[in-house]
């Protein structure tokens, strides 16, 4: 039984073995178009003396790698007794044999026909992974085999452009080898000119540098000089820090005569503070005196506060009536060219008014003398006119009463001269008629609306009233 199953095994085994080696084959197959072409593009682009160097062929492996036919006839010894056989199939016979014995191997040690048929399925499984990324790969090589074919045709193409290229760049290198010569002989002459050039420029860049190295011996000196005065600059140094820790010596000296003084006034201040206290008692007093003050000069702040409001408001005021003058000023400003043009004019006159004013100054001062004598007489006028004004009063009631007589015989008279003729009677009518208008108008006069004029005219008073009317006149004139 077990040989049975063995011999089984074995059967499905080489149908698997079978089945790899026609992928493969086909594989190999799709492969050779592809080694073809590209062995036809090295055949272009190698030299003879490449070829003499690699006398031997190439195969190529399943994994595209290249090898030599002296290296597979060592490798397979298989390969002897099939010399017609080409050699890549060989090569696969070899490697599947290889195979075969290593799973024979791994089968002997198994000991129940029932582990070698798991590691069977195990391994028939492991060759349909293999044969389905066999398959993808082949895909793939298939796809890069129509783009390899495509950048073949596309190179040749290429190449044919290239010699094209060749020979124009082939014409081109001879005028560029014509310039270049052209370009020797210009750098040539350059190269002359610039060696000359160079010489002039290290004869001044010489004597520059002599100026150079005499400057540096005199900052030489300077720093001789600078370090013997550090050195100096050193010592006194030294001295002063001897002189400073001397001091430092002198005050700690000092600070001991100041503790011994302080002792001294933490005892007189012990005195201090009982004079304090009785100073403190008084300082009290007058704390209370100040507050009372402050309170005062507080209300008096509050006042000036408000005194302060109101001045803002008054200077808003101000500064309103400001911008207002400002405004006039401008248009003012337009009218002082004109006014200082005629004041030039008026100063000449100021001038002469000057001199006119003096004279009426000095008649002022005369005439206001005269003026003052004038009110003392006016107020004994005054005082005058009053006594008179009651005489007038008088007067005029006698001279009503007077009227009032006249009047009545001046009726009987005309009773009685009815008897006269016409003619006298006439004569002696118009004189008292005159009589009666003359005597009539003082009583006019006197009316109340006319106070002044009262007095009759045989009456003393009128001149002297008409002098003092006359002098309030002119004095309101002045």
């Amino acid at each position: 039984m077990q040989c049975a199953v063995l011999y089984s095994f074995t059967c499905v085994l080489l149908c698997l073995l079978v089945f790899v080696h026609r992928s493969a084959m086909q594989r190999m197959e799709m492969e050779d178009p592809v080694a073809d072409g590209s062995a036809d593009d090295t055949e272009e682009s190698t030299t003879a003396s490449e070829m003499t160097n690699s006398p031997k062929e190439t195969v190529t492996q399943p994994d595209g790698t290249l090898t030599n036919n002296s290296q597979t006839e060592e490798g397979c010894e298989c390969a002897k007794p099939y010399p017609m056989l080409n050699l890549k199939y060989v090569f696969y016979l070899c490697v599947l044999g290889k195979e075969i014995t290593l799973l024979m191997q791994t089968f002997n040690t198994l000991s129940t026909p029932e582990e070698k048929l798991g590691g069977l399925c195990k391994k028939y499984a492991e060759l349909l992974e293999e044969n389905r990324n066999a398959q993808k790969q082949m895909r793939s090589l298939q796809k890069k085999q129509t783009q390899l074919i495509q950048e073949k045709d596309h190179l040749r193409n290429e190449h044919s452009k290239a010699i094209l290229a060749r020979s124009k760049l082939e014409s081109l290198c001879r005028e560029l080898q014509r310039h270049n010569r052209t370009l020797k002989e210009d750098g040539v002459q350059r190269a002359r000119l610039e060696e000359e050039k160079r010489k002039e420029v290290t004869t001044h860049f010489q004597v520059t540098l002599n100026d150079i190295q005499a400057q540096m011996e005199q900052h030489n000196k300077r720093n001789a000089n600078l370090r013997q005065e550090n050195m100096e600059l050193a010592d006194k140094l030294k001295k002063l820090i001897e002189q400073y820790e001397l001091r430092e010596e002198h005050i700690d000296k000092v600070f001991k005569q100041k503790d011994l003084q302080q002792q001294l006034v933490d005892a007189k201040l012990h005195q201090a503070q009982a004079l304090l206290k009785g100073s403190e008692d008084r300082h009290q007093k007058e704390k209370d005196f100040l507050l009372k003050e402050a309170a005062e000069s507080q209300r008096m702040y509050e006042l000036m506060k408000q005194q302060e409001v109101h001045l803002k408001q008054q200077l808003s005021l101000y500064t309103e009536k400001f911008e207002e003058f400002q405004n006039t000023l401008s248009k003012s400003n337009e009218v002082f060219t004109t006014f200082k043009q005629e004041m030039e004019k008026m100063t000449k006159k100021i001038k002469k008014l000057e001199k006119e004013t003096t004279m009426y100054r000095s008649r002022w001062e005369s005439s206001n003398k005269a003026l003052l004598e004038m009110a003392e007489e006016k107020t004994l006028r005054d005082k005058e006119f009053e006594s008179l004004q009651v005489k007038v009063q008088r007067l005029e009631k006698l001279c009503r009463a007077l009227q009032i007589e006249r009047n009545e015989l001046s009726k009987k008279v005309q009773g009685v001269s009815t008897g006269v003729e016409s003619k006298p009677e006439i004569e002696t009518g118009s004189p008292s008629e005159a009589t009666d208008s003359e005597e009539g108008s003082p009583v006019h006069q006197n009316s109340p609306e006319t106070p002044q004029t009262a007095c009759s005219p045989a009456c003393h008073c009128a001149p002297e009233l008409e002098a003092e009317t006359h002098r309030e006149v002119c004095s309101a004139q002045d």
